[in-house]
This record gives structure tokens, sequence and C-alpha cells, in this order.
């Protein structure tokens, strides 16, 4: 009996050991809900509780449980789990639940001990954040928020979008299998008739015969504008290990029914990818992703994805740290005024997710909470607006029917009124008659002063683009000629500005008001030895030195050589005729090459630019009148710097339009990607 006692006792480290492996199998794979119940059985093995307690804490963190996590790190501690990980996590635990002294204090004990230099970042970044709760407690609110109780149930309804007469959401509503990272069952996409916030409870459906698939999570949908065109999230379908398998999918609606769903190729199978919106236009849509990525700020971040000419979406970009930080963003939104909205847990906020609007203006990108009652200490997430005053966002706040609800909002704020700017034009060229022509398949895009690409899109036959512009920026448009006779044109740039265009508030009377501006964009077509006369390129009597208004001028030379690589140029400068010949030869050839120097430390190849004076040799209009009286004017237009093209390499000439770098992206498909 005695021996029986003994064998017993040996084998409870072996049983506890298997126990604990398995659990450990099953939260590396992603099951949290199955983890955390393996866990729970090794609470009271004293050689695993502390451990066991720290593991199950984070289970419920990673399946965005974190408020549930709190009492088991304290536990682990308890316990003498001493990594400093549960020191960390547990500061974000005691925030989420609305514990802010407690959760500074217990930053402060973690930065005594911590190591890790990641967490000790983000444990700093997180006091700073949790110093501006005092502001954003005092912040004057307009909102008023309210639980759209009509269709809200214990289970999850959350990512609400609205679009023409319907609102479509995310739910596990309804029962079935379960997802076993979160003991709940998978999410599918419905929709139900609506008047604004006035929902017919009596129309919930699921939504498209092909877009949910059994026993795999779907949600989080976003329409074209047309609304023929749907990209949306789905993922955890046991084909893949790991968490990572999320991914974007896109559904065309076709014949009165929507296609099979296939998977955007700008998703990957190693990235997760959720949460999309469309811009506007249509043109590009923005995500959150976590990925393989240089720029990546931490954490998942936002990104954005643009549509080429043939529907399909690549050139991924990451927004940067002035919109990620190095925790999570999540849910993107662009209102019609065409603000970024979304959710962060890195910028200053209440605990877990809350809601931020980013604006432009001058410039330069601000991010601002919401504040309260938008947001809480709880997740708050996926805004959604069906007017510019009004609309639906997400929330897991206990005020609601449990686990997400959706809920509606009104915006009060007298101060709301805004103004969408935005910039029309027509790509044209000259023909052979100097007469104006609408010049097609012309891809333009626009730049903001510090060069960055804000947008681009390719004109059609009527040779029109627009674009959303800012108040009190400056601009510039870049137009390229594309197809067969792209190299026949120049790549040209237009500079445009907003400032001083923008409306006063006081004199707006509409909720939104649009004002467009139109402009007029020349591509002319390259022609061996016609010269162009640069303007306002002006010396100082009897010298050749650059001035700071000719240096203005010769900058713009030196944008047309650099977007023009395959053209190599003659620059001339020509005199009137006061003076000798001999010297006006002398004086126009010191002055082409003072021009020419510039342009070549400016970073120009010297092989591609040769400088010629002409002196009085080429006059373009008389120096004198017919009386032999001076002619001011015309001895003016002859003083004057000149460019004409003398060779071009068509090997290194533009891209054609199947060549940009976007391609590298798409996949060879039946159509790929498609925009609406």
């Amino acid at each position: 009996m005695r021996n029986t006692w003994i064998i017993l006792l040996l084998l409870i480290p072996l049983v506890g050991f298997g126990q604990f492996k398995k659990a450990n199998k099953k939260l590396t794979r992603g099951e949290y809900e199955l983890a955390i119940d393996a866990y729970q059985k090794l609470l009271k093995n004293p050689k695993y509780a502390g451990e066991a307690s720290f593991r199950i804490g984070e289970a419920y963190r990673l399946s965005n449980r974190i408020k549930q996590a709190q009492p088991y790190y304290e536990t682990a501690i308890k316990n003498g789990y001493r990594a400093e990980e549960v020191y960390f996590y547990l500061a974000y635990a005691k925030k989420a639940n609305a514990d802010y002294p407690g959760a500074e204090k217990q930053l402060r004990q973690y930065l005594n001990r911590g190591k890790d230099e990641k967490l000790v970042a983000l444990a700093e970044k997180e006091l700073d954040n949790l110093s501006t709760l005092v502001l954003l407690e005092e912040k004057e609110s307009y909102y008023r928020v309210k639980n759209l109780s009509a269709i809200n149930t214990a289970a999850a309804e959350y990512s609400p979008v609205y679009k023409d007469g319907y609102l479509y959401f995310t739910s596990n509503r309804f029962g079935g299998k379960m997802y076993k990272a979160t003991g709940t069952p998978f999410t599918n996409i419905y929709r139900v008739k609506t008047r604004g916030a006035r929902v017919d409870t009596t129309t919930i459906k699921l939504f498209g015969e092909n877009l949910n698939t059994p026993n795999a999570n779907d949600g989080t949908l976003a329409f074209s504008p047309d609304g023929k065109t749907v990209v949306f999230a789905k993922g955890n379908t046991g084909k893949r290990k790991g968490t990572a398998d999320v991914n974007l999918y896109i559904s065309r609606y076709r014949n009165k029914a929507w296609s099979e769903p296939r998977m955007l190729s700008i998703s990957k199978p190693d990235t997760w990818d959720s949460s999309p919106c469309f811009s506007r236009d249509g043109r590009t849509i923005y995500f959150s992703s976590l990925r393989d990525d240089p720029d990546a700020q931490g954490g998942i971040d936002l990104y954005s994805a643009r549509m080429d000419r043939r529907g399909r979406f690549g050139r991924v970009k990451n927004l940067g740290p002035e919109i990620n930080t190095p925790g999570d963003e999540m849910f993107p939104y662009i209102s019609n005024d065409g603000h970024l909205y979304f959710s962060s847990t890195g910028h200053p906020g209440f605990g877990a997710l809350d809601l931020f609007v980013a604006k432009r203006k001058g410039g330069q990108v601000t991010v601002e909470n919401l504040g309260k009652p938008m947001n809480s200490a709880s997740d708050d997430f996926g805004i959604n607006m069906f007017k510019a005053d009004r609309g639906f966002f997400s929330s897991n706040r206990p005020e609601g029917k449990g686990d997400d609800d959706i809920w509606t909002f009104v915006n009060d704020d007298p101060n709301l009124k805004t103004v969408n700017y935005f910039l029309e034009g027509i790509t044209k060229t000259h023909d052979e008659d100097n007469k104006e022509r609408i010049l097609p398949n012309v891809r333009v895009m626009l730049i903001d002063y510090q060069q960055n690409i804000l947008d681009e899109m390719v004109t059609g036959a009527d040779g029109k683009f627009k674009f959303r512009v800012y108040e009190n920026e400056n601009y510039e448009l870049m137009g390229e000629k594309l197809g067969k006779d792209a190299d026949n044109y120049y790549v040209t740039r237009l500079e445009y500005s907003t400032i001083g265009r923008s409306i006063p508030q006081e004199e707006l009377t509409q909720l939104v008001t649009d004002v467009t501006f139109d402009t007029l964009m020349y591509l002319d077509k390259i022609i061996i030895d016609k010269s162009i006369v640069l303007e306002n390129i002006y010396y100082e009597f009897a010298k050749w030195d650059i001035t700071p208004e000719a240096a203005q001028e010769l900058d713009k030379l030196v944008d047309i050589l650099l977007d023009n690589p395959e053209i190599r140029i003659e620059l001339s400068s020509h005199t009137d005729s006061v003076d000798t010949e001999a010297y006006n030869m002398r004086l126009s050839q010191r002055r082409a090459e003072s021009a020419v120097n510039y342009i070549i430390q400016a970073g120009i190849d010297p092989t591609r630019i040769v400088a010629k004076g002409y002196g009085e040799s080429r006059p373009i209009a008389p120096n004198t009148n017919p009386d032999g009286t001076d002619n001011p004017e015309g001895r003016a237009k002859n003083r004057r710097t000149e460019f004409k093209v003398i060779s071009i390499n068509r090997n290194a000439g533009k891209k054609g339009e199947d060549e940009f770098e976007e391609d590298k992206y798409f996949k060879d498909d039946d159509g790929g990607d498609s925009g609406g």
C-alpha cells in the first residue's frame, strides 16, 4: 500500500507536465478558450499555479478580453511568477478596467524592473498617455449615444455599415460551431432594412449567399461607392495553423448575385488583414494589417492600397507614425468630409480601443480622441456615418446587452459645418497646328509639398481628373502619358495652391459644402530641336551669375530632366544687339555654362546637357524699330534662355501603362481585384 502511494505521488508531476504541455500547444495554436480550460486544471498544482495563471491571462488578452485577464495576472504574481511581461500587461488590464491610478502605479513598478526594450518603450509611452486623461475627461463633448437595442443581443454585434437603406453588421448571434479562440460561435455578415437609426427587425437576415462561410469568421465589410463591390475579412477556417489566417476577400455584384469571393492579392497567407474601408471615390482601400513590413510601427497598423486602371489594388503603403503607434490601429473609416476615423490602443485614450479622428490641414495631420461618451474604458470601434452629424459605432461597454453591441450617435457640435474641397481638371496637349485638344490616358498624381503622392488616377477619353484637396496647402500635379505613344510626351508638373481660397466658417450655411476648383494640365509632345523659352531667367547687366529668381526657374528645368530621363538637351543663352557680336557671344556662352553648372550641381548627369551661347545671332524680335530707334520690348524678348531636346534615349524612358511598380502585387487570374 505504501509503495502504491509513492508511485502515485511520483506520477503527479508527470501528469501536471503533460497537461501543461497540452495547454501550451493550444495557446500557441490560438485556441485560447480551450487553452484557458486546460490551464484551469493546473491552478491547484503548486508547481504550475503561477505560470498557468499568467497564461490564462495571456489567453484572455490575446482573444481581446484583457479585462478578464487582470485577476489571473495578479494571481500569477502572488504565486511567485516573475517574468516581466506579467507586470507590464497587468497595467494594461487595470487601464481596461478603468483603474487609471492603479495602471499608472503598475507601469512605474514595471519600469523599475523591465529589461525588454520594446515593452519598456511601450510602458513609457503609456505613462505619457495616462497623463493626458485629465484633459480628455474635461473635454467638452457634443455627442449623444444610444444603444441600438432593437438588433443587439447577448451575442456580439459589431462593425455596422450603412448603405442604401440597409444596415450591415457582423454577429455570432445564432450559435453554431464554436470558435476555439473565444469559445463563441463563428461570425457572419447580416443586414437589416433601416431608415437612419430606425431598423425593421423583421428584415434581419444573412447577407449574400456566397459571402458567409460555415465554420469561419466573416465580417467587417466595406462597399465601393456604387455598391457593386464588397471587400470583407474572412479567417480562421482551420486550413492553416496559427492565427494569421485572416485575409481580405472581394466579391462583385453581377447578374443579381454576389460572385464567389476571391482573396485580394494584397493579402498574403502569412498576413493578418482585416477591417477594410473604401475611400470616397473608390480608388483606394484602407485596412488594418499585421505583416512583415519595415515601415510597421508595432502591433496592428493601418495601410492603404491604390487601385490601378485595371481595377486591381496594389502599392500597399503603411500610413506612417502620424497615424500608427506601437499599439494597435484598426477599423479605419473615411467620412464624406475626407477625415480618417479609426480605433487605437496606442494613442492617448481611456483604455482598450478608443475612437479617433485624423484631420489634415495646412499639410499637417492631427489625431484627436473623440472623447466621452463615444469612448469608454471598453473597446470602442467601427464607426460609420449615414449623415455628417450621425451614425453608428461598436462598443462592448457594460451598459450594453452583452459582448459587442452596435450604438448610434448624434453630434450636436454647433461648429460642425465642414467644406469639402476638390480639384478638377482636364489633361490637354497641342497638335501640329498648335490647337488645343484633349489628351486621354494620362496618369495624374497629386503630390504634397513633402513630395508624397496623395492620390492618383488615369484620365479617360474626356481627359478629366478629380482629387480631394485641403485648405491652405501647396500641391504639384504630375502628369505622365501612358500607352504606346508615352515616350512622345513630356512628363509635366503643374503647381497648384489652395492657400487663401478657403471659405470662412462663419460664412457656411449648410452642414456640408462642396467647393470645386478648376485647372488645365498641358502635356506637350517632345519634338527634336524645338526651342522652348525658359521664362524669367534674368541676369544682372554684363554678368552671368545665377540670381535667386533665375534659380527658381532652373529648378523647374531640373524637374523636367528628372521626370524625363530619356531626353538630352541643349541649354542656350541669347542676347540683344547691345555691344559687339564677339562680346555678346562670350557673354551668352558664360551665361549658358553658368546655368548648366547649376543644373549639374542639382544632380543631373553632365552628359545629358550641353551649354551653348548664341549671342545676338538668333533674334526672335527686332532690336530696333523700322525708323532705327531702339525697340526695348524686342530687345527684352531677345535676352532669353532656351532649351531644346537634341536626342532621345528610348531605353531610358518612362514605363508603359502595364509596367508600374504595383504590378508585382497582382495575381495572374481572370480579372483579379476589382473596384466597382
